[in-house]
């Protein structure tokens, strides 16, 4: 489903990776609204959606912060009335660790940013899309796998939410899609399997691209 023109994008989790390669692919044709937590990476990015003519709104911010969310989504409601498409790339990635050594605040950090702030954004950001727009979110399954207990067991009950939310919405909108990407040689992916043949990984480049073009969002 095509945004709307005169709508602009949001991407949490847009300095660098996916999230990056997508306000990139997406700046050519829409007003890209680019939050995370990390300023330089954000103003990186911004340096090159202006290289290629696009336009970009910067949003650092802890994405958790309900305080900083609503005048987020106030803001974006007083100066464009909505949003064409959200995409959710803000990931915590705890450690790797056995089960019964999981760190009180990796657990508490990775519910609080996969799971609830999650809900959080999705009770915030949908009255912006409306009917007509589309929300889309990463799947990334390791459900089960040796070490992945934080990660693994709060991104499972993300996609959970999402899929709950996708059944709802079927026949009212928005357009809720959940896509998984191939490997890619991201930071975190860097820490999860360390001395892996990087080069035999799909680029978040190719992936945005993929994406895109899979949802015809251009």
């Amino acid at each position: 489903m095509t945004p709307t023109m005169t709508y602009p994008i949001l991407i949490t989790g847009a300095s660098r990776g996916l999230g990056a390669a997508l306000a990139l692919k997406l700046a050519h044709k829409f007003h890209i609204i680019a939050v995370a937590k990390t300023t330089g990476g954000l103003e990186e990015l911004d340096d090159r959606i202006q290289a290629i003519g696009g336009q970009a709104t910067l949003a650092p911010m802890d994405v958790s912060d309900v305080d900083s969310v609503n005048y987020l989504c106030r803001s974006i409601h007083d100066r464009w009335g909505g949003l064409g498409l959200w995409a959710h790339c803000a990931i915590h990635a705890a450690p790797l660790s056995p089960a019964n050594f999981i760190a009180l605040k990796d657990w508490e950090k990775s519910v609080n940013i996969n799971i609830k702030t999650t809900g959080m954004l999705i009770t915030n950001i949908a009255p912006l899309l409306q009917d007509t727009g589309t929300a889309i979110f990463f799947d990334d399954p390791c459900t089960g796998q040796k070490f992945f207990g934080s990660y693994g067991a709060t991104k499972a009950a993300q996609i959970s939410l999402v899929q709950s939310w996708k059944a709802e919405t079927v026949n009212t909108g928005p357009n809720i899609q959940i896509v998984t990407p191939a490997p890619m040689p991201t930071a975190t992916r860097a820490r999860f399997y360390p001395g892996e043949d990087r080069e035999a990984l799909s680029s978040c480049e190719i992936e945005a691209e993929r994406i895109i073009s899979t949802l015809g969002v251009i």
